[in-house]
Order: C-alpha cells, then structure tokens, then sequence
C-alpha cells in the first residue's frame, strides 16, 4: 500500500477502543477503571507517525469503575467535575520515534478546565484491511500523571497512616482507528 492510501484522517473506533486508567486505592491496592464514551483523530500516515498530529476527547461523565457509589463520586465537583467539564481532551505538540520502534508522545491534557503538558509512550500495533474494505490500525499508548496537577486534590487520611486515593495515575489507551475515505 502506497503512502498516500495510508495518509489522512484516522478515526477512533469506539467500539474498539478503550481508555483505561488505575490509582492506589487506601496504599495496598489498585483500582482500575475506563472511561467508556470517546473520540478522536489521528491525521497523517501511522506508520510515519513522527509527522502525524493526535486529537482525543473523552466525556468525563462516562467514568466506569463498576461501582456506581464512587463513579457518582468521580464524576462531582471532588474530582473530574463532570457538570462543568464535560470533556477531557488530548492534543498531540510531537511524537517523536525511539531506538526501540516505540515513540514517544508529547502533548497537552485538558482536564477540569486544566492544561498540561504530559509525555505517553506510543507503541504502533499495525495496519490490516478489515473484512468490509476499510483501512485500519491500532495503538497503544501509556503514561503517568500527578492528578493534583488538574486540581482532582479530594482526598481522606487514613487512620493508620497513608491516604484514600493515590496522587499517580497511570494510563493505558488501546485504540483502533479507522482511514476515512
């Protein structure tokens, strides 16, 4: 396939794309969850994806931990603040590739009405053509952030020592795209 059938919109199959993500939960476990409504682009040729540019939306609201008590929770003004920011946005600055064929993402992530910068590791998972004719290809991309750092500061001591919930956040992206015709 010619570079110029690989080049141009890419959109986010939310059917099979996930955004997870997990925190420490009271110092001595994990809690994961996903959020399950997103959207998105990646515009260019995936597999030059140095000169690609990424934009990802995900609605706040959607959050699923599979525990409505602290989904409800997530979604209040203590943490994501769903009501008045509704959405969660990524935009790629640069993705520049690395030794090991990974590449590494530098970007923005607007949360809580909060911009900031954030580096993820992408990993390209391939192209195919799926059984009804259109392009598709997959990535991975993963990374870390403070959650402090987009004001999502509510937290409880704990009385033997520690905290509730654990200021780092670490994030997993599958995505599948689709090439728009």
């Amino acid at each position: 396939m010619s570079a110029t059938t690989r080049t141009g919109v890419w959109k986010v199959d939310p059917a099979h794309t996930t955004v997870e993500f997990s925190v420490r939960h009271m110092m001595i476990a994990t809690v994961r969850g996903q959020f399950n409504q997103v959207a998105g682009e990646l515009r260019g040729d995936p597999e030059e994806l140095a000169s690609c540019e990424i934009e990802a939306v995900v609605q706040a609201a959607s959050v699923d931990t599979r525990e409505p008590d602290r989904d409800n929770h997530l979604r209040s003004a203590d943490f994501f603040d769903a009501e008045h920011h509704p959405e969660i946005r990524f935009r790629s600055r640069r993705i520049t590739p690395r030794d090991d064929g990974s590449y590494e993402v530098e970007g923005e992530l607007t949360m809580r009405g909060v911009t900031r910068p954030v580096t993820l590791e992408l990993s390209f998972e391939g192209r195919i053509r799926d059984p009804y004719g259109n392009q598709r290809a997959g990535f991975t991309l993963e990374g870390k952030i403070n959650r402090r750092e987009w004001g999502l500061n509510w937290n409880s001591l704990l009385e033997a020592g520690g905290v509730l919930v654990g200021d780092e956040v670490r994030i997993i992206v599958h995505v599948e795209a689709v090439r728009q015709e």
